[in-house]
């Protein structure tokens, strides 16, 4: 299983390579077109890891696990349900969320597979979607609760969500995840909150790729954040939130 990450080392060079256990073998060049090994070999501890793409924007889904669909008495939808988070959204690994300048109420962490887009992808059909996916990560979709129905006349669903910090990915991009078979560990301070299988997924990977693609065009880079399931919550100042996925690591953040 092949996992790419993105660190900067104590000079400020940015780099990217695989990991190997505690190792990293770095690349040179363009990590979507042509990565090439540059043959330098670098410890993990040495570097400080980052989030591990770049988006141009993370398309974040609503109400596509039929487990948590049932649960609110949502019916499934028919096209995917999203929103947008910015690229000023983005955190990486053992990155703090930054609360809000001026925001006292609750923030609520939702663990979620993220897909990563490796190939320029518009009008997608579905049998085409795999060359388009270069590999997967973990997201943390973070949410300022009260900020979602401040005003009665509108849903503020990219406000609550777009706030810099809010777009947690990591540590790692797994090229070869079986995602049909992982599962969505969400821990808040040790303590499990979520544990849910993707395989209930509305719309698989593939499925979202060709569809979000007939809405816009996704760049190389950019994530689509899959959707939670059961156990979504609020944190308080100073928790810790790690999104675990076997094959591709955790992902810690500190409120």
């Amino acid at each position: 299983m092949t996992q790419w990450i993105r660190y900067r080392t104590d000079t400020g060079r940015t780099g990217f390579g695989t990991l190997g256990g505690d190792r990293i073998d770095e690349y040179e060049g363009d990590l979507f077109d042509g990565a090439r090994p540059t043959g330098v070999t670098t410890a993990l501890s040495d570097v400080v890891p980052l989030a591990p793409c770049t988006p141009s924007k993370i398309v974040a889904l609503w109400n596509n696990f039929r487990a948590l669909a049932a649960k609110l008495e949502k019916q499934v939808p028919a096209h995917p349900l999203f929103l947008i988070k910015p690229a000023s959204s983005l955190a990486g690994p053992d990155q703090r969320i930054e609360r809000p300048a001026g925001y006292g109420g609750r923030i609520a962490f939702e663990g979620e597979l993220g897909i990563v887009i490796g190939k320029r992808a518009r009008n997608v059909p579905p049998a085409e979607t795999p060359g388009h996916i270069f590999g997967y990560t973990c997201v943390n979709d973070v949410t300022a609760v009260d900020v979602m129905n401040e005003d009665p006349n509108f849903t503020q669903w990219c406000r609550a969500k777009g706030h810099d910090t809010f777009g947690c990915l990591g540590p790692a991009i797994s090229t070869d995840l079986d995602w049909r078979a992982a599962r969505v560990v969400t821990r808040v301070d040790g303590a499990e909150r979520q544990n849910y299988p993707l395989s209930d997924m509305v719309f698989s990977p593939a499925e979202l790729v060709s569809l979000v693609s007939h809405d816009m065009t996704l760049l190389p880079g950019d994530v689509i954040a899959c959707g939670t399931s059961l156990g979504v919550g609020s944190i308080r100042d100073g928790s810790t939130v790690e999104i675990s996925i076997a094959g591709i690591g955790s992902l810690v953040n500190r409120l």
